[in-house]
């Protein structure tokens, strides 16, 4: 790269304009650096920078220079944006309209929302940029695969953003696929961007981003800035008659150098009614009370809870129901009335959300984050936090925590605040070692391969056994799948009518198989429930999983919907609103935990440290775990008694690793009579033993680990593990393969369990 490459004067005049009319005096580091290698290479490049630090004008103020150049060349979309969300992409359909609009290069946005006529305006005349999310590229590339050349024949780039959602998931695999049969269709092999606030393993995630492309990928390393955040955790025991006053510092900064004074006051409680509500959520409305901000939970149903708490607390004291709710299940208007609501700086809202609002939307100038508990990861942990502290501010989070109070009598697991120590352990590991989940990698995507191989005939038509395998298994999520995986798969779907072989001998789509792909639903590779709409008169509210008879009550949109007549065959609810306050619950799946996050909470149950952003409460809590871990053994001994023949199992160890030590565990129960096995998350595991004691049976595990664990022997034959929307379609054996491949790990329980065989020689 020429040693005298200037960014700026590189950029075209309408990017320099906009700069100006910014007032920005500078260009960030990364944005000089994504426009040297986009200027002065041919390389893909994977873009990793913290929240709100300019990712996406670094990656479109050169790429928008080269489209204005070539203008004159402009037929066919010059630009391709994938994004995970529909919100994302309104958002940031503004953002790029704002860059383009002096410069005649087009935006067309396109998802389930946008007006059918600005979808015609994209068709009718493809240039410029096209934002999109997975499902809508999948089917506009089934539904006009005869249009490629017109639409994407002068592709010169692909846009990614969010990729650490992407990595090692279907829905990530599927834009892979999609993105290499557009090639094999084309011919052409357009420069992919990756844009991420969040990427745990630059080489892992620069590979995934590569992958099925000829060009190198470039991941400069992100600049590593000194941590300032006001950061805090406190903890509640629920309906505790603690009444403590609530009006000290609520933050206290965890890194880098903030006035003492500014942290004062963070709360004051002096219009607290004498009521007896929940402290905790009470603690939460006092935080929220005069700040712009966002309240993040970890699963739908508590963020329903935690709206329609605080709604309550507000009528109590006779506030402004300022309270906002932003989640996958409601309507669109909802969640474009909350983002329209959050963007204005002049008012004081406060929206509760899921991890519909973690990612890179533009919501204005956000005060304050509270967490409703441990985040889940080191890189949600830090997608949340990154939500605040624009505009020059710290980010700034207070993490609160809500436990029943213990019994007398509760088991020894029962009396350790697993997500207390879960939170700790991500924001330590973060600030000691800038530690980040690396993504998860997927070899065996059966669910995945079976809607490749639909979708493949849906757009094509039909084709011979051998060609459609040579079409399929040549994408980059299949490389480890064998063609005698592919010819079994083959097989199951023609003996299920999902394919069917014509007497020319070929391959097409059977009876039940044109069910599957001419419903909308097949576009999308994630689970999808059959979910009922649910609607206030003409307003439409969002969806639930069932449908309650009228009369019944149910919780939406942080109220209290009572059912007056339900539709089963359209699948819809007609409810009127009425006061209350309810817990709903939806299927769902809160991902992974990393081994280190669970060996860093082993760390804080050991250690003194008395963490500079723990409340009193948080303080108080920890103090007691330490004292019950250290009065019973549980760090020092990976395995304790815990009563008769009832032991408890510590491994310490991450989901997968957790969860092979379960099925290890159970695959050698026999000699020992284990049985009652209970887990919680990947924390413990409990059983009893009716032969010996729990120090033996785990030194007979560690003595059969040191051959090696066999992964197939934890898996019995007649198992189907089905996790993926497309895997009951898929043969048994092929789903055992792949739970084996991708759900299990040995490695790390062989190298914890060889660990007391060294201690004991």
């Amino acid at each position: 790269m020429g040693a005298d490459f200037s960014a700026f004067d590189s950029f075209s005049p309408f990017i320099k304009d906009y700069i100006y009319r910014k007032g920005w005096f500078s260009l960030h580091e990364m944005q000089v650096e994504a426009a040297k290698i986009i200027f002065e290479t041919e390389d893909n490049l994977l873009l990793t920078s913290s929240t709100a630090s300019g990712k996406t004008e670094a990656a479109f103020f050169p790429i928008l220079s080269e489209l204005y150049e070539d203008r004159d060349n402009l037929s066919g979309f010059g630009v391709l944006y994938i994004a995970p969300l529909k919100s994302l992409i309104n958002d940031q359909f503004d953002r790029i309209l704002e860059l383009t609009e002096e410069a005649d290069i087009p935006v067309y946005h396109w998802h389930g929302d946008v007006a059918a006529s600005h979808k015609a305006s994209a068709l009718k005349d493809p240039r410029g940029i096209l934002q999109i999310t997975p499902e809508s590229l999948e089917s506009m590339l089934i539904r006009r695969s005869g249009d490629f050349g017109k639409l994407f024949g002068n592709l010169r780039y692909v846009v990614i953003d969010e990729i650490h959602t992407m990595t090692g998931t279907d829905r990530g695999n599927q834009i892979l696929c999609r993105l290499a049969r557009l090639k094999n269709k084309t011919g052409i092999d357009p420069r992919r961007i990756g844009l991420s606030a969040t990427v745990g393993d630059l080489s892992t995630a620069a590979r995934w981003l590569g992958s099925g492309s000829e060009r190198s990928t470039a991941a400069p390393v992100p600049p590593n800035n000194k941590l300032v955040w006001r950061l805090g955790m406190e903890h509640f025991f629920i309906n505790s008659e603690d009444t403590s006053d609530l009006r000290e510092s609520a933050f206290s900064a965890t890194v880098g150098e903030l006035p003492q004074d500014d942290l004062q006051n963070s709360i004051n409680n002096e219009n607290s009614d004498s009521y007896s509500l929940d402290k905790g959520f009470e603690y939460v409305y006092d935080c929220v009370r005069d700040k712009k901000s966002l309240v993040f939970s970890n699963s739908r149903e508590e963020t329903e809870y935690v709206t329609a708490t605080l709604r309550q607390i507000a009528r109590y004291r006779g506030d402004d129901d300022i309270f906002l709710i932003h989640h996958g299940n409601l309507s669109a208007s909802i969640r474009e009335d909350a983002e329209m609501k959050m963007k204005d700086d002049d008012r004081h809202t406060v929206t509760c959300a899921t991890t519909t609002m973690e990612l890179g939307i533009d919501i204005g100038k956000l005060e304050r984050i509270i967490q409703m508990g441990s985040p889940n990861s080191v890189s949600s942990f830090l997608q949340r936090l990154g939500r605040s502290g624009r505009r020059g501010d710290p980010p700034e989070m207070m993490m609160v925590f809500r436990e029943e109070t213990p019994l007398p009598n509760a088991p020894l697991p029962e009396l350790i605040p697993w997500e207390l120590l879960r939170a700790i352990a991500v924001v330590q590991l973060y600030i000691e070692e800038r530690f980040i989940e690396p993504p998860f990698t997927v070899s065996m995507p059966f669910s995945l391969l079976f809607h490749q191989t639909m979708s493949c005939l849906a757009s094509g038509g039909g084709l011979p056994p051998a060609e459609l395998a040579a079409r399929v298994l040549t994408l980059p999520p299949f490389s480890v799948v064998t063609s005698d995986d592919y010819k079994t798969l083959l097989i199951s779907m023609i003996n299920d009518d999902y394919l069917e072989l014509t007497d020319d001998g070929e391959l097409i789509i059977g009876l039940r198989g044109e069910k599957i792909v001419n419903s909308y639903k097949f576009y999308a590779v994630f689970k999808d429930s059959d979910d009922f709409t649910v609607r206030c008169g003409s307003d439409e509210i969002g969806t639930i999983s069932q449908a309650p008879p009228p009369g019944d009550r149910f919780a939406l949109a942080g109220r209290v919907w009572e059912v007056e007549e339900t539709d089963a065959r359209r699948k819809l609810i007609y409810v009127k609103p009425v006061e209350g306050k309810m817990q709903i619950e939806w299927p769902g799946d809160y991902g992974e935990i990393n081994t280190r996050i669970v060996e860093r909470m082993r760390q804080v149950l050991i250690e003194d440290t008395e963490y500079p952003y723990l409340k009193e409460g948080a303080i108080s809590r920890l103090r007691a775990a330490r004292a019950v871990a250290r009065a019973t053994g549980m760090t020092e001994r990976d395995i304790v008694r815990t009563g008769g023949s009832t032991w408890v199992w510590f491994p310490w160890l991450g989901t997968r690793s957790f969860r092979t030590a379960r099925r290890f565990l159970a695959s050698e129960s026999g000699e020992f009579g284990v049985t009652g096995i209970q887990f919680n998350g990947c924390y413990y595991i409990s059983f009893k033993l009716k032969n010996g004691d729990g120090d033996e049976l785990l030194d007979r595990l560690a003595s059969i680990s040191l051959r090696g664990i066999n992964k197939d022997s934890l898996v019995s034959p007649n198992e189907a593990p089905a996790f993926n929307k497309f895997d009951p379609m898929v043969p048994g054996e092929l789903l055992r393969k792949a739970y084996v491949a991708d759900k299990l790990r040995v490695d790390e329980l062989e190298k914890r369990l060889s660990k007391r065989l060294t201690a004991q020689s």
